[in-house]
Formats: structure tokens, sequence, C-alpha cells
């Protein structure tokens, strides 16, 4: 902008200069030949046309600069100005508002608990009690092991026990007529708390071979399959004779997805507002949207601001949670989050374009009660789909939007009428405002 004035400042000084050089000239010119024009009694067509020819160059040339002076005036300060004929506009009156302040980010759903089944000894799959994608609640059984060996075990020790406890209460009999010494009578007693630690830990083992689901969630693909061995390690193989194929994971994995967290990050920039939130125990509102058309928006309440900031990105991690009743969100997908960080209480707020930018700064154009326009400097606060949040001008005050390219301070105004609505075009959908905080 800086560089256009100034090729307009030098584009009016060089016509200022011309025009007086011109004047200059036809000065000199009017000195020269009043003279003769004096002493001609009477100016007939053969002595004007002579006068034309021999001076035809010069008098053209006078021609092209006053012409050039016209238009260029005429651009300069067009006729509106001159004339002082009103400027068609539109505007919108300031209204005091509260306006949420919205930070958007780019996050992923995540589960809010998920847990992979692994076996905790090595043997053989027996049964199979879940099937792929099925629900299940924490305690349910989903596979049996082949437990013939833990399950002999365990009633042999369980044998011992119940043996070395009945020893026990009989030497207590014979401890009180003085048969034996009390040092057996505590032999006897170690011997049956031996033999019932051994006992618990068959039960123990036994239990591995009875796999249960931890949580409620839903089950995914089962990776095994009966007469599958699995072993007591982070890898569970498993193949088939047609295909000979192996699945290397868990064997099988449950996951919560009711409800269901999102995951996403916060610029630096923005901690202090989020910050400022949680320290008045407020939970922060979240508006969740989940693919490319965006038709069905999820609300839920930020649950965590992760403690530290990531100096890679610059950025904090923040965990909401929305509830997924219809189970239409999986973990790993793509979201977009609308963030209501905080409430601008009576702001002023105004439409974006209504902002006019120059090298001096921002401005807006307010009419005036005799209904000319007055430029007000502005300072942008918060801007966000349109709308600007701004300081500098007052609640009631009338903002030109549309139509300001043509103003200058002291022009008059007059407002555009409102165009007819078009049945064919349906009416936009004004956006419910946000819960205040």
């Amino acid at each position: 902008m800086s560089k256009i004035e100034a090729s307009l400042d030098k584009a009016v000084t060089k016509l200022v200069q011309l025009k007086d050089v011109a004047k200059v000239r036809l000065c000199a010119l009017w000195q020269q030949y009043s003279p003769r024009l004096n002493q001609l009694k009477q100016i007939d067509y053969a002595t004007a046309k002579a006068f034309v020819v021999q001076f035809k160059w010069r008098i053209l040339l006078v021609l092209i600069v006053i012409y050039a002076g016209s238009k260029t005036y005429d651009y300069l300060f067009p006729a509106s100005d001159k004339a002082g004929g009103p400027v068609t506009v539109t505007s919108v009156v300031v209204e005091k508002q509260d306006v949420p302040l919205i930070i958007e980010a780019a996050g992923t759903i995540v589960s809010n608990n998920i847990v992979d089944i692994r076996p905790m000894v090595t043997n053989t799959v027996a049964k199979i009690e879940v099937k792929d994608g099925q629900e299940v609640k924490a305690g349910d059984l989903l596979f049996t092991l082949d437990d013939r060996n833990d399950k002999a075990n365990y009633e042999k020790l369980k044998a011992l026990a119940d043996d070395a406890q009945k020893q026990y209460l009989r030497a207590k009999e014979l401890v009180a007529k003085n048969f034996i010494s009390k040092a057996g009578l505590e032999t006897t007693l170690a011997n049956a708390k031996s033999a019932q630690a051994a006992a618990r830990s068959a039960e123990v083992q036994l239990s591995f071979d009875y796999i249960r689901s931890p949580i409620d969630g839903r089950a995914g693909i089962v990776n095994v399959f009966p007469g599958s061995l699995v072993q007591a390690s982070n890898v569970v193989s498993t193949s088939t004779n047609s295909t000979a194929t192996s699945s290397v994971g868990s064997m099988v994995t449950i996951t919560q997805l009711n409800p269901i967290n999102v995951q996403f990050v916060i610029p630096e920039k923005d901690i202090p507002v989020i910050l400022e939130n949680q320290l008045d125990g407020e939970a922060m509102n979240v508006k969740v949207t989940v693919g490319d058309s965006g038709k069905k928006t999820y609300e839920g309440k930020v649950i965590v601001v992760d403690n530290q900031v990531d100096p890679s990105i610059a950025a904090v991690r923040v965990k909401a949670q929305i509830p997924n009743d219809a189970m239409t969100l999986l973990p790993g997908q793509f979201a977009r989050v609308s963030l209501v960080a905080n409430t601008l209480k009576d702001a002023l707020s105004i439409p974006s374009q209504a902002v006019v930018i120059n090298p001096r700064g921002k401005l807006v154009y307010v009419i005036d009660k005799d209904g000319k326009a007055v430029s007000k400097p502005v300072n942008v606060v918060y801007e966000y789909q349109g709308s600007s949040v701004v300081t500098g001008i007052e609640a009631g005050d009338r903002v030109v939007v549309e139509g300001k390219q043509n103003l200058r301070p002291g022009s008059k105004i007059r407002e555009a009428k409102a165009a007819p609505p078009d049945p064919n075009v349906p009416a936009p959908i004004t956006p419910s405002s946000p819960d205040k905080k």
C-alpha cells in the first residue's frame, strides 16, 4: 500500500508541475502575440486558419494536457466526494454478547479401556467361548485351555492338604493326653500350612486354564483355534493347514467402546486459557465430528490435560470423553475437535469483512448521527468463522459491512435495501450457542 501511495503522490506532483509549465507557456504566447491581435480590427476566417495551421502542434499539446489533467482529477477525487453524493452501503448495529472462545484441532478416537488377552501358561486351547465381535462383560469366560494335568495336580495337593489338616487336629488331641510333645504338634501344624499353600498354588495354576474378560467391551478378531498351542509370552502364533498362514498378536483384544475418548493436541499459546478453566474446576466442552461429511456431531467433556508440553511440536495433549451409545465410533478414526476454551463476556462482535486493513493498522467505518462515514481504529481480539471480536468501538454503533471500498471519511451514506428472500434457497441454519462458562 505504501508503494502505491508514493506512486500516486509522484504522479500528482508531476501533473502540478506540468500544469505550471503550461500556464507559463500560455502566458508567454499571449504576451508575444497579443500586440498583433490588438492591431487586427477584424479577424476573418483566413487569418484564423493561418494561425491554427502555424501553431497546430502547440494547440494540440495544450488540449492533451488539459484532457489528461481533467481525467486524473476525476480519478483521484470521485464525483461522489466532489458533489457530495451518497454511497450505497450495508451496515450492522454492534451489540454486546457472550462469544465462545473456540479452539479447533485434529485428533484421533481412542478407546477408554483396551486389553490384549494373552495366556499365562503354555498350554493347548481346548474350547473357545467367545465369537468375533461379541459384546462381553467383565468376568465372562473367553477361552478354556486343556486343564486335565492342572486339575489332577490340584486334586492331589488338595487331598494332601486335607490329610495334613486331619493329622494336625489328631496331634492336638494327643498333646492334650500327653501322648506326643508340643514340638510334634508344631511340626504337624507346619506340614498342614505347607500343604494348604501348595493346594492354593495349584488352584491358581488351574485358574490360568480359564481365561476371562477383565473389562466390559467388544471382542475383536479371535486369533486362535481349538487345538492351538499358546505360550506364556507376548506372542501368540496360530496357523492353518490349508493356507499355512500364521497370526501373531494376542489371543483376542477386548475394547471398551462406550464411552469412548478422543485425543488431540493444543498449541502452546492456548495453554494458559485452558489452565484457567481447570483452576475454576469446570470441565470444558468439546464437539467432535468424524469423517468428511461431518453430519453427526458428538458432544463431550475434557477429562485430562497432559502434565507436560511436547517440545518437538510445541503442544500439549488433551483427552476428552464422548458418549458412543450407537457404537458408531471406533478407535483409530480421524476426528475434528472444537474445544470451547472460554467465553468472552459482553464482547463486541462484528463481521470480519467490515474490518479494513491499511498501512496504519485496522479500522472500521462507523455511520454517525448525520449519516456520514467516520473511520475508527480497532483492535481484533479474536476471529472465528467470519466473526471478529474487536475493541475501539461502542455498543450501538452502526458499522459498514459492504461498500466500504468507496468510502472516505465524511462521505454521505445511503443504506441498501434488503433483497427479498429467494423461495428456492433454504434458510441458513444458525448454530446453537454453547453453554456459558
